[in-house]
């Protein structure tokens, strides 16, 4: 018993580092949780930030009980899934486009301060990101198969386990995130220096809705 539960920690340990590497690979996530930062600060990011984690849950939830495995299976369901996704990344990376050209001219300060902020667009954008990309669920349906233990629990609940540990590393890494966004956050809204991370920021989400739009679901 002892043996196994050693091998159960290295496991465990294993997929937690190459979690962590994988969450911290720029990506939608980051994209967007950086636009929601700059535009809704600290409470804007964080807000993003759940939504995704909530999204992550849906493809998590959905692996345990075998539904993506047949999602995947399925080329039509494939195809209008990552059609919808990339068209939703597409639109936000245009909006971000759009943003800048206002940061640029120093209009988003006057329009920031002016309208509070509301909560739920944050929240939904970073939730559909996730739950929209086949992706998501390209990843929970072939990465942790890899961890789990034959001879262990039932494997729905060994997948519910590392993937709440997956969200957990998700949240703090993408908290932290925030945090340092907000630290240099006023240099960060220089007209300038915000219009050229949001013309990159948009950039990156056009090319990920592109590049998804393009994924090939054996990928």
């Amino acid at each position: 018993m002892s043996l196994h539960r050693a091998r159960s920690q290295e496991d465990m340990t294993t997929f937690a580092l190459a979690a962590l590497v994988l969450i911290m690979i720029p990506g939608p996530d980051q994209a967007l949780i950086t636009r929601s930062a700059l535009t809704g600060g600290r409470a804007g990011g964080l807000l993003t930030m759940v939504g995704g984690v909530l999204g992550l849950a849906v493809h998590a939830s959905a692996a345990a009980l075998g539904l993506s495995a047949l999602l995947l299976a399925s080329a039509t369901a494939f195809t209008v899934m990552k059609v919808v996704g990339a068209i939703y990344l597409l639109w936000l990376g245009i909006q971000t486009l759009r943003a800048a050209v206002h940061s640029r001219r120093g209009a988003s300060d006057t329009s920031a301060t002016a309208a509070p902020m509301r909560r739920r667009p944050y929240l939904r954008q970073g939730f559909l990101s996730n739950a929209l990309n086949p992706k998501v669920a390209l990843f929970f349906v072939t990465f942790l198969p890899q961890f789990l233990a034959t001879d262990g629990p039932a494997p729905w609940a060994q997948a519910l386990l590392l993937s709440m540990i997956f969200a957990v590393l998700y949240l703090s890494w993408f908290t932290l995130y925030v945090l340092v966004v907000e630290q240099v956050g006023r240099l960060l809204q220089r007209p300038r220096v915000k219009a050229t991370i949001e013309r990159v920021t948009g950039l990156l989400l056009v090319g990920l809705a592109v590049r998804l739009a393009t994924a090939h679901q054996s990928g």
